[in-house]
């Protein structure tokens, strides 16, 4: 079930491939282990889908930036045209504490890195967020997990089919 979503602004398509940040992103995400060194996302669930935002304000409209002259020389707006990116990870239940905390910077160093470039030319805020729920209904329906059972066995609860994470 994990899943990652980007939202953001969609200027910012002209200065950065998205596809490129959910490969990397997902790739993390595969890296991540537990106390144990188990995989905490599994490999058939891993997901990272990422949405443009066309219609958009952030801050103050550029005001400030325009002031202080900073990122002037970006084609694509630079200190007149913020930019935001959210990115939200959906966790399953059971993670401990310092495994969710273990994720989360593991996901903010790659956006950091991904955005590093940009951000030396124009403003941009970034939030990761990982959400952890009670689900109210949480059904799968998948011919994905079944490719990597031989790679990643299923976790097995006594008197009950396999269970994957």
């Amino acid at each position: 079930m994990p899943h990652l979503v980007i939202l953001y602004t969609g200027q910012l398509d002209a200065e950065v491939n998205m596809t490129t940040l959910c490969r990397q992103m997902a790739d993390a995400m595969l890296t991540v282990q537990d106390e144990e060194g188990k995989q905490v996302f599994p490999t058939g669930g891993t997901r990272a889908l990422a949405y443009p935002a066309p219609h958009y304000a952030v801050a103050d409209g550029g005001a400030v930036g325009r002031a202080a002259g900073l990122h002037d020389d970006n084609p694509h707006g630079g200190s007149g045209d913020y930019a935001f990116v959210y990115l939200n990870v959906r966790m399953g239940r059971g993670r401990s504490a310092a495994t969710q905390q273990r994720a989360g910077a593991t996901l903010l160093a790659v956006a950091q890195a991904f955005f590093a470039p940009v951000m030396a030319r124009r403003h941009i805020g970034i939030t990761l967020q990982i959400d952890e729920g009670p689900e109210v209904f949480d059904a799968k329906h998948s011919n994905l997990h079944p490719l990597f059972q031989a790679l990643v066995p299923p976790v097995q609860k006594s008197g009950s089919e396999p269970e994957f994470r």
